[in-house]
Parts: C-alpha cells; structure tokens; sequence
C-alpha cells in the first residue's frame, strides 16, 4: 500500500483522529500536510517531527476551517493535494429549542461546509492527474442519530450525503470519495472526559467506559486513532479503486443495532 509521493492534506490534524491518520499515511509513504487553526511553533513542530519519524516531508498549514477562504486556500497553499482527509470537527450538545446559534453555524461551517470547499478546491488538480482520493471523517453519526446533538448529527448526515454526490461526479476519473464513521474512538479529548464520568456515576474506570461511554458500542472498546488512519491507508490503496461513494463503519457494531 505504498503511497510514496502523494501528497496529503488532513484538515483539524494537530491531534486526535487527525493527527493518527496523518501518521499512518506517511507510514504508507506520503507527504503530509498538517492542518489546525492554530499557528504555533509547538504546530510546526510536530510536523517536523513526523516527517522525520516517517522519512517523509512533512508541514503545517494555518487555516481556520469555519472560514471558506481559508479552505480553499489550504489546498492552494499545499501546492498539491493527491489524498484530502476532511477531518476538521467541534461538539456541542444542547437540547434544539436552546441550542446556541453561534454554536450551530460554527458545527456546521466547520464539520459540513468545510469539506465542501477543500473537496471543490482539491478535485480539479485531481482530475488533471487523473488520480485521487477524498475520505471524509463522518461518524456513526452520520447514519445514527441521538439526542441533543443537532447539529452534530445534521453535519455528519450532511457529510455522508457529500460523500456521495462528489463520487458520482468524479466516477471513471481515478478519484474516488468515501466516509468514514466512526463510533467512539479513543482520543486525548476523550481521555480527558473520563474522570469526570467516574465521579459523575461513581463507577470505576472500566465500568464507566463498558457501561456509559460505550454504551451504544457493542463491542465495549474504544476504537484507535491507528484503525482509523489504516481504514483511511486502504481507501487510498489500489485495493479500494472500485470503492467510492461509501461509508466504512468503525463501531465496534453500533451501527448494526
């Protein structure tokens, strides 16, 4: 699955989901453009040290993915985009008659929209390559809804739908365009929240992620930033040509129920 002088751009990578897809991507042997709205030493940083970790060239790329602009000049800015990973994501969870508007149009700007300009920005120097690979990071979300996640669910949903229009408009060109959905995966944000659950439930660690956080994924187990960035290696891989316009679900089977 050798992926030895692509270039990919993985927007909302600086971390978490993001940042375990662009280190299994170089793996494979691309270049790596790292994206956050951030512009930090400490982001250069980590860019330089996963291309050097990889043996690929690696770098970061400041834009604030609520903007529109900013999207369509990342792509520019990367002098190349052969792999476009739209990964970029916030949360907010509000019953709908409360729910912030600030907090809606940011989701959806950022968790839709986003996604919309990079894809329109990237999939013309991809046509004239006559390759490329578009994978949007969606959410069981994307096929399930809950409670208090509006916004969140309408993006994801959103996405899937993208997802699937862009593969009909680029089908027979050697692009291909699929989803990801994800159920819990296990990040630093995550991690974070644990302890709190502990107090709030007074359970143990264990108990509080089987029994609460997971308890809409069969399986009981987190899945990892690595699964998810080998799910991504894959639709890039020659094995996945005839593959486009899909959703991979990585939900310990929530998406089964």
């Amino acid at each position: 699955m050798s992926l030895a002088g692509k270039t990919a751009i993985i927007t909302g990578s600086n971390s978490g989901i993001g940042l375990g897809v662009a280190h299994e991507l170089a793996r494979a042997g691309a270049n790596i453009v790292l994206n956050s709205f951030t512009d930090r030493a400490e982001d250069h940083a980590l860019a330089e040290k996963l291309g050097r970790e990889h043996g690929v060239t690696a770098r970061y790329i400041a834009a604030d993915m609520s903007k529109g602009d900013d999207c369509r000049a990342l792509v520019e800015k990367a002098g190349g985009c052969d792999i476009l990973v739209n990964n970029a994501g916030i949360q907010h969870v509000a019953p709908i008659e409360s729910f912030p508007v600030d907090k809606w149009n940011a989701i959806i700007a950022i968790n839709l929209t986003s996604a919309f300009h990079t894809t329109a920005a990237a999939l013309p120097g991809m046509r004239k390559a006559g390759w490329g690979r578009i994978v949007n990071i969606a959410s069981a979300h994307g096929l399930r809804a809950s409670p208090f996640k509006s916004a969140y669910v309408a993006a994801k949903h959103g996405i899937v739908g993208l997802t699937k229009t862009a593969a009909l408009e680029t089908a027979g060109q050697g692009i291909t365009v699929n989803a990801i959905c994800p159920g819990y995966v296990l990040t630093p944000l995550v991690e974070a929240q644990i302890p709190d659950q502990m107090k709030a439930h007074n359970m143990d660690r264990e108990t509080v992620i089987r029994e609460v956080m997971l308890d809409r994924q069969p399986s009981r187990q987190f899945a990892t930033v690595e699964q998810i960035g080998g799910t991504t290696v894959y639709l890039c891989s020659a094995a996945a040509d005839q593959v486009t316009g899909t959703t991979i679900s990585v939900d310990g089977g929530w998406t089964a129920m």
